[in-house]
This record gives C-alpha cells, structure tokens and sequence, in this order.
C-alpha cells in the first residue's frame, strides 16, 4: 500500500503540490487538513480518543475526528469519508472557518495545516474503529474548555488552538 499524499498549499489555501504524508510532516510543509466537529441535539461535543498506536498525539482527546483532504477531493467530502472511516456513521457537514497553525512534536514531526473547521449534528452513539480511536464521549463546550484549561496535557494541540481562537463560533 503506498502512503497518502497530502495537498500542498501556500497561506491563500492554493494547493502547490503533493507530498507523502509523513515526509510533510517531517519537513514542517504546510498542507491542506481538516477537522470534524459533531454535536448531538443538546449541545455536547462527541470527542474521540486518539489511538494508543497513532504516530502522533496517542491517547489524547479531539474533536470528533481530522484528516487530510484528498487530491480532487472537496473538504466536506474527506469530512464525509473520514467521519465514516473513524467513527462509523455520516451526517451532513457545512464549513465554518479554516486557519493556519503549526504545532511539533515531541517525535520530531510538525503539524502546519491549513485547517478546515466542519460542524455537523448528529444524535446516536458511533461505532468507533479501534485502530483510529481509543474512545468517545460527548461534552459540553463549556466543560471542554474548563478541563482544557485544567488539564492541557490531555488534548490534542489543534484542539487547543482552535478552542483558544474559535470557540466562539463552534456551537451549532
């Protein structure tokens, strides 16, 4: 199996190219990504676990579920796919925002995405895939960002931006 590519882009979001997955991230190469936000109907965020054997950020708290985008493929519809592949069910998504950061790791990788934000609603447990994601809760926004701010150490580091920078605009 040959490694996913990832979509190349320069800060306007136009892709200038394509790359092997983890060659981007060694290289620090700002890419184009994703991140999936799913609530229920009241109000509560669905966070995953990321795997224990993820090569990155293992064990710790996110949103619903992230990726990258494939070459041709539309953000709304990686969103989709990987909802699907991650979390077992699909539900309609619409796009919010997107934005830049860049966050290494401990691992000598670098993420530098420009990252799409997707919201979508959905009100029944998913059935996760256990090489993707360890566990899942639902909470409420305002308790993500309390323990956020209590225990950082437990979440992803673009989950933390974005709450930092967006919250705001993430209810649905």
């Amino acid at each position: 199996m040959t490694e996913e590519k990832v979509i190349l882009v320069n800060e306007r979001d136009e892709k200038i190219g394509l790359m092997p997955k983890m060659e981007a991230h060694e290289k620090a190469l700002l890419h184009r990504a994703f991140s999936v936000f799913v609530f229920n109907n009241e109000n509560e965020l669905m966070l995953q676990q990321r795997a224990l054997n993820k090569y990155h950020s293992p064990g710790l708290w996110t949103n619903t579920c992230c990726s990258h985008q494939r070459d041709g493929e539309t953000s709304l519809v990686a969103g989709k796919r990987r909802l699907q592949e991650e979390m077992g069910f699909s539900t309609p998504l619409r796009e919010t925002m997107s934005f830049i950061y860049k966050a290494p790791f401990d691992n000598g990788l670098t993420e530098h995405e420009f990252d799409h934000i997707l919201v979508g609603e959905y009100n029944a447990d998913p059935i996760i895939n256990k090489e993707e994601v360890a566990a899942w809760k639902w909470m409420h926004l305002e308790k993500v960002k309390e323990d956020i701010i209590l225990n950082p150490h437990l979440y992803t580091e673009w989950f933390k931006i974005i709450f930092d920078k967006f919250y705001q605009h993430l209810a649905v």
